[in-house]
């Protein structure tokens, strides 16, 4: 099986992909500060965020990624916001309580989600997306369900946070049609809160 830097040198996933519409029309509320991307892969999300005035830590495994990622901020005049980070997520020690926002992009992050939110500062937002065990035919994500998301797994696995959006569905995505799964939610608690204006698609 071909390494992470072998499929991103080989063009095997978008080299300059777009941040999920979500995350984009999200983007307004959430509070300022710094923000991880965990499994950055070529820049997703990170170069988003940075775009959007965040320190950002984007943490991969893949050199290879990471090059593109740099190379990505750089054109689009942001690589002094990131600070690029060769990692393995399983074993990396997230700090507690340091972030404002945190993504996570088609990573399968469950087996380190409670040590991630724990990084989130009170307040502060989660974004996570992935693709979803699923009974049609799809052409994106992982041969196997191992590394899918069950139904609703995602969902139990947030809700120590505000959950303040939640889907599972179909989608085409770079030409190919995919299962995916979203959450977007806050680090707060309290059966009486403040809830952002998220504007609809």
């Amino acid at each position: 099986m071909p390494s992470w830097d072998e499929r991103f040198r080989a063009g095997e996933y978008p080299q300059d992909p777009d941040p999920d519409p979500l995350l984009e029309r999200a983007v307004d509320a959430f509070p300022g500060g710094r923000a991880l991307d965990v499994a950055t892969g070529t820049g997703r999300n990170a170069v988003f965020l940075a775009g959007e005035g965040y320190r950002v830590d984007a943490l991969d495994q893949s050199r290879a990624g990471l090059e593109i990622t740099r190379e990505n901020a750089r054109e689009r005049g942001v690589a002094d916001r990131l600070e690029l980070v060769q990692t393995d997520v399983p074993s990396h020690a997230f700090p507690e309580s340091r972030y404002a926002v945190i993504t996570i992009s088609f990573y399968r992050a469950l087996d380190r989600l409670a040590d991630i939110t724990a990084a989130l500062e009170p307040g502060g937002y989660l974004f996570v997306q992935h693709h979803l065990r699923t009974t049609d035919a799809v052409e994106r994500g992982p041969s196997t369900d191992r590394y899918r998301f069950a139904a609703n797994e995602l969902l139990r696995a947030c809700l120590d946070l505000t959950v303040l959006h939640y889907d599972e569905r179909t989608e085409r995505r770079d030409g190919r049609r995919g299962a995916t799964v979203r959450v977007l939610a806050r680090n707060s608690t309290g059966q009486r809160q403040s809830y952002p204006e998220i504007p609809s698609p």
